[in-house]
């Protein structure tokens, strides 16, 4: 079993993720919106799953960003499936994905402005609240800045420092958005309060054209990630759980666990530690 590096379960798996021994995670995601509700023979399935690895959540409709008052009743499903299944840990992006309560189905960028960092640091703070348990955040994808008045790693600064929240590290969003809004992403690492981060995502991207990347997580991750990811974990003080996400054009197992073990390669090399992933 990996020590530090986990997978995004899908419905796709079926029985093979259980069945097979090619796929041996530290832990696994799951989007809770997909699963709150299920019942039957994918409830089952999910209990055998549940009962052989840590879960953790990454969300996708909290819209921590929005202009809308927070969605209560939605907020009560998920605490309530984070109980049943005793969850570790529920992430969510540093986005808005609704408004005028109309879910818009992608993740818009937030303006990096001082009345934004105040709105969304209270949201959070309140959903820490209910929650009873810190919220992790995660640096997102963006593909147009809108009215910013600071810097993007300025902005999550502060939100981590207003809100007390926790941050979800994903250093391939970092490349990407250093690639198309040309700025050096090593120098976005050493600026940003790393002592904040609860766990990494890698993943890969498509290069749609010379001068723009986008983050689908369909693409095996390239050499570049990984050296940015080295150079990441190298600045950390102590070890963190790192998720591979795949959500489009899976492969084969066998694939997925080559990138999985190549991740788990580079986190043994830095940090050589015994398995941080608590049940």
């Amino acid at each position: 079993m990996s020590k530090h590096v986990g997978i995004g379960y899908r419905k796709d798996f079926g029985s093979a993720f259980l069945e097979s021994d090619v796929l041996n995670p530290a832990f696994v995601e799951v989007a809770p919106e997909n699963w709150v509700d299920v019942g039957g023979y994918w409830k089952k399935e999910f209990s055998k799953v549940a009962d052989k690895y840590p879960i953790y959540t990454h969300g996708l409709s909290l819209s921590i960003g929005s202009p809308d008052p927070i969605d209560w009743d939605f907020l009560k499903k998920i605490k309530s499936f984070m109980q049943e299944w005793d969850v570790k840990v529920y992430s969510e992006h540093l986005s808005y994905s609704k408004c005028d309560n109309a879910h818009i189905y992608d993740l818009l960028p937030i303006p990096f402005r001082e009345d934004a960092i105040k709105h969304i640091s209270q949201r959070i703070k309140e959903v820490q609240d209910f929650l009873g348990r810190k919220l992790v955040i995660e640096i997102v994808s963006y593909y147009t800045p809108v009215a910013a008045e600071m810097s993007e790693v300025e902005f999550i600064n502060s939100i981590l420092k207003e809100s007390d929240c926790e941050l979800l590290f994903d250093i391939n969003n970092v490349y990407v958005n250093a690639f198309n809004h040309n700025y050096d992403p090593k120098q976005f690492i050493e600026q940003l309060d790393l002592s904040s981060v609860k766990y990494i995502h890698m993943a890969g991207h498509e290069k749609v054209s010379d001068d723009l990347i986008i983050d689908t997580h369909g693409q095996a991750i390239i050499d570049p990630v990984y050296d940015l990811f080295e150079f990441a974990i190298s600045k950390l003080a102590q070890p963190v759980p790192v998720l591979l996400e795949r959500d489009f054009n899976i492969p084969e197992m066998e694939e997925l666990a080559a990138e999985m073990n190549q991740l788990e390669s580079i986190c043994q090399k830095q940090w050589n530690h015994e398995p941080i992933i608590a049940r």
